[in-house]
C-alpha cells in the first residue's frame, strides 16, 4: 500500500502563476558558463560577418575610424590563439578581488564578521531591533553569500528573545540582506568585481578620458544607500510584515523536527550573545582598525606624501587611489587575525593559510567563470563590436532625446527584470556593462555612474525569484514555523521590501544625479 502524500490542488494565485514563469524562463536558461560561451561564439559570428562587410565606426574625439575585425578570420584565429591565457589572467576583476577575498577570508573563518553582526543584533532594543536587522542585512553582504545563511537564523533569534515575532526576524534579514546586496557601508569584494568588470569594458573606447574606476568609486553612493535603505527595510519589518505576520497567526515557536547532533550544534554556534572572550576580542578589534587608520592618516595627510599626486592631492588620480585595494586588504587582515588571535580561532601562519584557502575555495565558481568572461570581454573590445554598439547605440538615443535620467531609469528597470533570470551579479554585469558602459560614456556619464546605476536594478529582485538558490534554504526556514508555506508565500512577504527599495535607491541616485555630487574618491557624474 502506497504512503505517498498528495499536494492540495486548487486554482493558483498570481503569485505562484508568477513564479512559476519565471522559474520556467530562468531554467532555460544557460548555466552561466554555458551562457557566456555561447555569448562569445555569436559574437565571434557576428563580429566575422561585420568584418567581412568592411564595417567600421568613428568614435567621437578620434580621427582614424575603428574596423571591425572578426574572429573566424586568419587574424581573429591568431589573435584568440596567442591571447588566451593573457585575456583570462589579465581579466581584471581578478587582480582586485582576490587580495580583498584573501583577507576578507581571514576576517570571516576567524569569526569577527559574524561576532560584529551578533554584537548588533544582542545589544539593541526591541523596539530598535527591525532597524538593526535591516542595516545589518544591508550592510551584511561583506560576508559575501553567507550573509543569506547567517543573517535570518539570527535575527529570529534574537527577535524572539526580545519578544518579537521571529518570523519577521528571519524573513526581514534575508530581505535585507538580498535587496540592498549590491551596496554596503564599507568596500567590499563585490566592489572590486565591478569595478574590474566596468575598467575592462572601456576598452571598447579605446583614448577615451574617463575618471578611473577603483573598488571606492561608488563608495559615498554606497554609504547613503545602505543607510537609507537600512531605514526603510526597518521600517517595513516593524510596521508592514511584522504585524501582517501576527495577523495571519503564523506561530511563533519551530515545529520539532528530527534534527541530528549537528543541527544542536549549529544552533549553539548561532547564539546571539557573545561570551566574555568575543566581547575582549571584537573590542581589541576595533581598537586595532583605530590605531590602523591614525598610522594611514600620519603616512598620507603631510604635503610631502608620497601617496599625493603631483599636484599635492589626492582627486582625480593619486597613488593613495591607487592603493585601494592594499588599504582594504591590510584592515581586514588586521581585525581578523586580532580577533582570532584573542579568541583562538587563528594561532599561527597555517591557520591563517587556511582561511584564506577556504575564502579562494568559496570563489572557485567565479574563478572558472572568469576565464570565459575574460574571453568575452576582450573579444568586445578588440573586435571593436564594443565601439561600434556604443556609438550608433548613443546616437540611437541622441535622436530620439533620451539621454537625460529616464534613459537611466529604463536601464536600471531592465536590470531588475534580467535580474529575476540572472541571478549572478558579474555574469550580468558583464552583459550590461560591454554595452551600455561605452554608451553612456559617449552621452556623457561616467562609468563609475553607470556601474552606481546598476547596483540598483541588481539586488532589490532577487528576493522573489525561484532562480534565486537562497530562497530554497530561506523557505525551509521558514517551514520550521510554517509547515504549508510555499514559494507565493516568499513572494508575499518580500514584495513589500522589493518596490519601496527600488524606489528609494533609485531616488537616492536622482539626487545624486542631479545635485552632480561625487559618487566616491575622485567619481563624479558627468564626463568632462
Amino acid at each position: 500500500m502506497s504512503t505517498a502524500t498528495t499536494q492540495p490542488s486548487g486554482p493558483r494565485g498570481l503569485g505562484d502563476r508568477l513564479l512559476n514563469g519565471v522559474e520556467r524562463l530562468g531554467n532555460k536558461l544557460p548555466e552561466p558558463f554555458m551562457l557566456f560561451l555561447v555569448l562569445f561564439l555569436i559574437t565571434g559570428l557576428v563580429s566575422t560577418g561585420m568584418a567581412l562587410a568592411d564595417v567600421s565606426v568613428t568614435v567621437p574625439g578620434t580621427d582614424e575610424p575603428t574596423v571591425i575585425k572578426g574572429l573566424f578570420t586568419g587574424e581573429g584565429l591568431t589573435w584568440l590563439t596567442s591571447s588566451l591565457g593573457e585575456n583570462y589572467v589579465g581579466f581584471p576583476p581578478l587582480k582586485t578581488v582576490l587580495p580583498i577575498l584573501l583577507a576578507i577570508g581571514i576576517a570571516e573563518h576567524s569569526g569577527m564578521l559574524s561576532a560584529a553582526v551578533r554584537k548588533l543584533f544582542g545589544s539593541s532594543p526591541a523596539w530598535l531591533l527591525p532597524y538593526v536587522v535591516g542595516l545589518v542585512g544591508v550592510v551584511s553582504s561583506i560576508m559575501a553569500d553567507s550573509a543569506f545563511v547567517v543573517v535570518p537564523p539570527l535575527a529570529a533569534l534574537v527577535f524572539k528573545a526580545a519578544g518579537r515575532h521571529p518570523v519577521a526576524g528571519l524573513l526581514g534579514g534575508f530581505a535585507a540582506a538580498g535587496a540592498g546586496y549590491s551596496t554596503n557601508l564599507f568596500p567590499t569584494s563585490l566592489d572590486a568585481l565591478f569595478a574590474g568588470i566596468t575598467t575592462s569594458v572601456m576598452g571598447a573606447l579605446p583614448g577615451y578620458e574617463f575618471d578611473p574606476v577603483n573598488p571606492v568609486s561608488n563608495w559615498w553612493f554606497n554609504i547613503a544607500s545602505s543607510i537609507v535603505l537600512g531605514i526603510v527595510a526597518g521600517f517595513i519589518i516593524d510596521r508592514i510584515l511584522e504585524p501582517r505576520i501576527v495577523r495571519e497567526g503564523i506561530p511563533r515557536d519551530e515545529i520539532a523536527t528530527d534534527s541530528d547532533a549537528t543541527d544542536r550544534a549549529d544552533a549553539e554556534q548561532m547564539r546571539a550573545e557573545l561570551d566574555p572572550k568575543e566581547n575582549r576580542g571584537l573590542l581589541i578589534a576595533v581598537l586595532a582598525a583605530v590605531v590602523l587608520t591614525a598610522v594611514l592618516l600620519v603616512a598620507v595627510l603631510p604635503s610631502g606624501s608620497p601617496w599625493r599626486n603631483e599636484e599635492g592631492g589626492f582627486l582625480p588620480k593619486s597613488p593613495l587611489l591607487d592603493s585601494i585595494v592594499f588599504i582594504v586588504f591590510i584592515y581586514f587582515v588586521v581585525v581578523g587575525a586580532i580577533y582570532g588571535w584573542m579568541v583562538g580561532t587563528l594561532r599561527t601562519t597555517k591557520d591563517a593559510v587556511a582561511m584564506m584557502t577556504n575564502a579562494l575555495k568559496d570563489m572557485l565558481p567565479f574563478l572558472v567563470l572568469a576565464f570565459i568572461l575574460g574571453q568575452f570581454i576582450a573579444l568586445f573590445n578588440w573586435s571593436g563590436i564594443g565601439s561600434w554598439i556604443a556609438v550608433t547605440g548613443a546616437a540611437g538615443l541622441e535622436s530620439i532625446g533620451l539621454t537625460g535620467f529616464p534613459a537611466i531609469i529604463g536601464f536600471m528597470l531592465l536590470a531588475s527584470f534580467l535580474n529575476l533570470f540572472i541571478i549572478s551579479g558579474s555574469s550580468m554585469w558583464a552583459i550590461m556593462a560591454a554595452v551600455f558602459v561605452p554608451m553612456f560614456a559617449l552621452i556623457g556619464y561616467e562609468p563609475a555612474f553607470t556601474q552606481a546605476a546598476f547596483r540598483v536594478g541588481d539586488s532589490a529582485t532577487q528576493v522573489i525569484t525561484p532562480m534565486n538558490p537562497y530562497m530554497i534554504v530561506l523557505l525551509g526556514m521558514l517551514r520550521r514555523y510554517q509547515p504549508d508555506a510555499g514559494f507565493g508565500t516568499l513572494m508575499a512577504r518580500m514584495l513589500p521590501f522589493v518596490v519601496p527599495f527600488w524606489i528609494f535607491w533609485a531616488a537616492i541616485l536622482a539626487v545624486f544625479f542631479y545635485l552632480d555630487i561625487p559618487l566616491g574618491p575622485g567619481n563624479g557624474i558627468f564626463i568632462g
